[in-house]
């Protein structure tokens, strides 16, 4: 039990487990030979008892993962207290142990990685979602004061990854989403970029299995080709700089899978007109040769306009550093070569774990460019409790950036792409942001809604006393500029809404004969606590926004002054009455009845998708997809979001629109309508042409088909992109 004396519990673990635990050590001492191995010892054996008899779902023993996670750790060089973490990172979370018993026989560092690494799984929660965005929020406070907490939580999603086919289908799938969604880009993030790509690699395996699959046979089917070429151009690189006098050594590499799929969808192309599936990576000793061996190259190769980026002189914020350049080599292929020093390359790879110093008590590398980015990350997500705005805006937050704009003094902004003026603007100062009036770009007046460009030099133009509008809302891409905008307007259109709240009170009590005067400030406390609020104002706003009726309120405030009979909710807005809709019978309303529903247009919502509600004055209640882009923009002000369903008995089916980016060739219409037949799909409309905008030999094909829900959507897009010639099938979200 916890506290007990550390007796390894019977029958112990066993030959394989203990030969894995030697194995560890062996690695350990060959990373760091001067450290003790005793703290690691002794977490093995408080493991391997409190882990014994459990099994993984593949049916072999637990204690496998915690083990398989330490190796990693050690093949990253991590030091004890890491190992140690790794050895114990479940105990607390799927044993009786708790976070104390961790102290008690481990100190403070360990324990309190072990509980940034812990989920919150045995606090109750109003929903799932709650718990994972403040496991989230948990674990991301815990990577500010250590930075080993994400580590250790990396290589436990990397051994998970690697042996998630032994898992249902559901299971695999919500995992894989998670791990692209939130593991990889902190990873990015963090600069380690060989555990992204692995990570990356295994998510879409599963997220997509068929586009995994095409991908990779076509890669396999043309490694050998490949790699004879790439071994050409090696020998002549090596060679070219051997005679310019440029120490290096030269590594050949084929495109990851993923990152494949990614300029598939991103270019709509087909895989076949991916030039750039090979890469050469030069290694030289300085910056000064790193530059000479891209004159070298670029002596022998003509470069691609464009596609010559200098991440050395600017590093990435992420701190990777390299020379990118794209060439056209010989038989007219196509493929890329990236310039490092050792030290550049070590970074690239490992990232954060590469920069690990760890003496005289000091924590991990806690003034690391990259961990200030972190910190910056945890300060903007404070005050949003909200558990959906949370989660989509740090998903926002981890892409990376890829836009690098100037001050008129020279400083360095990085920001994401298609990032405005204004989102460069809370980028230098909130002030500067919130003041904004204009903006000028290398000198010429733009609009606020100008993407900016690589290279950009910005000058904020700005007025005091001047307020951020909402219409900004819609192309910042900056979770410190949606946040900064979303707090003043939700200030204003609260103060507002609680003025519009007490008048329609006043209002109805007038047309109902009641006095309000006669009410206690604490029978309105009383209802407001009924409604799950904390005060009279918040009760005053939510009428005002139009979420409960007047009358309803009096009723529970003054119930002998009116009589008890059904209520209709009329939004404060609109005094006649909305009839109901069709949404309503598939969609149900936490809370709420006899209240119109429809689900919005800007995504289409259909049944399987996540969704969200939100009070509209005036219109009854928009039903979005939790993933639409306006959403955010919607929730600057989260007493309008309500909770919705889908009805569970509901049979509707819903019209969506897909466009099919294929190549221009006879009988492939009749292979995707031949599809729509075979899933029984109606077809209301289909339209195709030539693709004008991209090669001779590419069309599109427009239609809007009725689907039951996301699942059959899903089946038939699979089904469309394994016909040959068929380069991407994508949803429009709205008709």
């Amino acid at each position: 039990m916890p506290g007990s004396e550390l007796t390894l519990a019977s029958p112990g673990p066993d030959a394989a487990t203990a030969a894995a635990f030697e194995a560890l050590l062996a690695a350990v001492t060959e990373a760091r030979p001067k450290d003790d191995l005793g703290p690691i010892r002794k977490a093995w054996e408080f493991a391997a008892q409190y882990h014994s008899g459990q099994l993984r779902v593949s049916g072999e023993p637990y204690l496998i993962h915690p083990l398989a996670v330490a190796r990693i750790l050690a093949e990253m060089k991590m030091d004890v207290v890491s190992i140690e973490t790794g050895l114990l990172h479940d105990v607390v979370e799927d044993t009786s142990v708790t976070v104390a018993d961790v102290l008690k026989h481990f100190g403070d560092e360990v324990a309190s990685c072990v509980d940034g690494v812990t989920k919150l799984s045995k606090i109750n929660f109003f929903s799932a979602e709650d718990r994972q965005a403040e496991s989230y929020r948990k674990m991301l406070l815990a990577m500010t004061k250590d930075v080993r907490v994400i580590i250790v939580k990396l290589a436990d999603r990397l051994h998970n990854m690697r042996t998630l086919g032994c898992l249902n289908e559901e299971r695999r799938e919500r995992i894989a989403k998670e791990t692209l969604e939130i593991y990889a880009p902190i990873a990015h993030r963090l600069g380690m970029g060989k555990v992204r790509g692995e990570l990356e690699d295994l998510a879409f395996q599963y997220l997509d299995p068929d586009a995994w699959a095409d991908i990779s046979h076509t890669i396999d089917n043309q490694r050998a080709a490949n790699e004879e070429y790439l071994e050409r151009m090696r020998r002549t690189v090596e060679s070219e700089l051997r005679r310019e006098g440029v120490p290096a050594r030269v590594e050949a590499r084929v495109k990851r899978a993923y990152s494949v799929y990614q300029k598939l969808k991103k270019q709509k192309i087909s895989l076949d007109q991916v030039y750039d599936l090979m890469a050469l990576r030069i290694i030289t000793d300085s910056v000064k040769n790193c530059y000479g061996a891209l004159g070298v190259i670029h002596n022998e190769w003509r470069p691609i306009p464009g596609r010559i980026k200098d991440f050395i002189a600017i590093p990435r914020p992420n701190l990777y550093q390299s020379l990118h350049t794209s060439v056209v080599g010989p038989e007219g292929k196509h493929f890329e070569i990236q310039i490092r020093t050792e030290e550049m390359h070590r970074i690239a790879e490992e990232g954060i774990a590469a920069h690990w110093k760890y003496k005289e008590g000091r924590r991990g590398v806690q003034d690391d460019q990259r961990v200030a980015w972190l910190r910056q990350l945890v300060e903007w997500q404070q005050e949003m409790r909200d558990p959906g705005e949370f989660m989509s805006t740090l998903k926002v937050d981890l892409y990376p950036e890829e836009v690098y704009c100037f001050t008129p003094k020279g400083r360095v902004i990085a920001l994401p792409a298609q990032a405005s003026p204004v989102d460069f603007a809370y980028a230098v100062h909130t002030q500067v942001g919130t003041t904004c009036v204009g903006a000028k770009v290398n000198s010429r007046i733009v609009p606020l809604r100008y993407e900016l460009q690589n290279g950009d030099v910005v000058d904020i133009l700005t007025q005091t006393g001047h307020e951020p509008s909402k219409d900004w809302l819609s192309f910042v891409k900056t979770s410190r500029a949606k946040n900064k905008i979303k707090h003043i307007i939700n200030a204003n259109e609260r103060e507002r809404a609680i003025e519009i709240g007490q008048k329609y009170l006043e209002k109805e009590a007038r047309r109902l004969g009641v006095q309000l005067a006669r009410i206690q400030k604490n029978d309105l406390e009383r209802v407001a606590a009924e409604y799950g609020l904390s005060k009279v104002e918040d009760l005053y706003a939510s009428l005002g926004y139009g979420k409960f009726s007047a009358r309803q309120v009096l009723q529970k405030s003054a119930p002998e002054q009116i009589a008890e009979e059904p209520v209709v909710v009329p939004a404060p807005y609109d005094p006649t009455a909305v009839s109901r809709k069709d949404d309503d019978a598939v969609i149900t309303v936490h809370g709420v009845d006899d209240v119109m529903v429809y689900r919005a247009k800007c995504c289409n919502p259909i049944k399987g998708e996540a969704i969200v509600g939100y009070v509209t004055r005036g219109k009854g209640i928009a039903v979005h997809s939790k993933t639409c882009s306006n959403v955010q923009n919607l929730m600057y002000d989260s007493e309008r979001k309500i909770e919705v369903d889908w009805a569970r008995h509901a049979s509707d089916s819903f019209p969506v629109r897909i466009v099919v980016h294929t190549d221009d060739r006879p009988g492939l219409l009749h292979q995707l309508t031949s599809i729509l037949s075979d899933e029984k799909t109606n077809v209301r409309s289909l339209e195709a042409k030539t693709d004008i905008s991209q090669t001779s030999d590419s069309a599109l094909v427009e239609m809007t088909v009725d689907v039951r829900d996301k699942k059959q959507l899903e089946k038939l897009c699979s089904a469309m992109r394994r016909i040959s010639g068929v380069r991407d099938v994508e949803r429009i979200v709205n008709l």
